[in-house]
């Protein structure tokens, strides 16, 4: 884009509350002597949102991005008509992000992740000679695999070998992009500590996950394309989450839009999702535990192979730190519920039939508990409802088409010590 320029924006430090200037790939702040996220402050107030072969970068007044990369593209939000009538609502938005054309939403990777990527690696100084490290369940991997490939930035991802099915693609992968997998049995923890020990490698830098404001700043575009199409900001909010930085980045939206002054002055209320039996947040909610609960590693790897959504297979979520999700929801007087496999199945077919678009078992879980919510009748009819679909499109994207899979240059074994892995990604690149 000709006329694209880098936003201007200060770093703040959600515990402190002190103001810094980002000096490049900033995840903390060094003063503060507690965890907690930082956030960015951006000069502009009032978002100016661009035409849409800006794709992503629409938002871009509300990224924290250096340039513009190729082939991405925003959230599309649009009013229910068959699902609403089915659930007796009068107001329900859904916010999709995936591939469907004919809705104008064109992510290839059929996932939400691909806001993270495009934000965070637009993100990247373009001098950057070190390798990113992202860890991932799966969809995370996919959309930076795809980001990376088509814009020639190099990539080490670690995902677990059992989700290794999650890695497809239309086409083959520029070869700056690179995989090693934790082997079978292993979780998305597994792989972030694969990835951690990567990192101890000088080659490598880390992506920084929740912390990265580029990433909750790019999945905050779901929140923008809700309010900005609605004309205000929603009453409810609902996703399935697995870190929860979704709804973390959608709160934060929701602060700018208030201070905007446009949109009105509500905190949407935040109602966020787990599919059963991996249920940490859920029981540390229950509990109101800032803190985790104890959750016994085998059991947790169990849990995670029972459910179907995958993706929300995360042991170590930024959940009680300064600015995370458990500050989000009691800022928002939000909830946290749970859906079986069967369920989200259920609300999965029930989408396909009503709106027209396959979806993930994770946007099926998001579902089958805004369903709960409408049958117990604690939500008001005419709410103004926001219902975040994550992942959709899978089906039309991959029709007709070859697919092509992302195979691992390794898999460690889960006792792997850091010399074995450092000296093996020391020489991948």
């Amino acid at each position: 884009m000709e006329n694209f320029k880098p936003t201007k924006y200060t770093l703040k430090c959600v515990a402190t509350g002190r103001e810094f200037d980002d000096a490049g790939w900033i995840l903390d702040d060094a003063e503060c002597k507690s965890p907690s996220m930082v956030r960015a402050q951006y000069e502009k107030k009032q978002i100016e949102v661009k035409s849409e072969n800006y794709g992503l970068y629409k938002f871009c007044d509300w990224l924290p991005v250096k340039r513009v990369l190729k082939g991405s593209s925003a959230p599309v939000t649009y009013k229910s008509e068959a699902l609403a009538k089915h659930l007796g609502l009068t107001n329900l938005w859904i916010t999709l992000s995936g591939y469907c054309p004919e809705k104008g939403v064109n992510m290839t990777t059929c996932s939400f992740k691909e806001t993270e990527a495009y934000s965070v690696c637009a993100r990247i100084d373009e001098n950057e000679e070190r390798i990113l490290v992202v860890a991932s369940a799966g969809n995370t991997a996919r959309a930076f695999a795809k980001v990376c490939s088509d814009n020639n930035i190099k990539l080490l991802l670690a995902v677990p070998h059992d989700n290794l099915d999650a890695l497809w693609f239309t086409e083959p992968l520029n070869d700056c992009v690179k995989l090693i997998a934790c082997d079978k049995g292993g979780d998305y923890f597994d792989a972030i500590h694969l990835s951690n020990l990567a990192l101890k490698s000088s080659k490598y830098y880390a992506e920084g996950g929740a912390k990265n404001i580029a990433r909750r700043d790019g999945m905050s575009t779901t929140m923008l394309s809700a309010a900005t199409t609605i004309g205000r900001i929603p009453d409810y909010y609902f996703q399935a989450v697995g870190s929860g930085t979704g709804a973390i980045a959608a709160w934060e939206a929701n602060m700018r839009l208030i201070e905007d002054g446009r949109f009105g002055t509500n905190l949407a209320k935040l109602i966020v999702s787990q599919n059963a039996p991996f249920v940490p947040m859920y029981d540390a909610w229950r509990a109101d535990s800032r803190e985790m609960l104890p959750y016994d590693a085998k059991k947790a790897r169990r849990d995670a192979e029972l459910i179907d959504a995958k993706v929300l297979s995360n042991r170590k979520p930024p959940y009680g730190l300064a600015g995370g999700l458990y500050d989000a929801l009691k800022a928002t007087d939000g909830d946290i519920m749970v859906a079986t496999n069967a369920q989200s199945k259920r609300a999965c077919k029930l989408f396909k039939e009503l709106e027209g678009v396959d979806i993930y078992p994770a946007p099926g879980v998001a579902l089958a508990t805004l369903i709960k919510k409408v049958e117990a009748g604690e939500i008001e009819k005419d709410a103004c409802i926001m219902l975040n679909i994550t992942g959709a499109g899978a089906e039309a994207a991959q029709k007709g088409r070859e697919l092509w899979y992302l195979k691992p240059s390794k898999v460690f074994p889960l006792t792997v010590t850091d010399e074995e892995v450092i000296s093996y990604v020391d020489t991948l690149f």
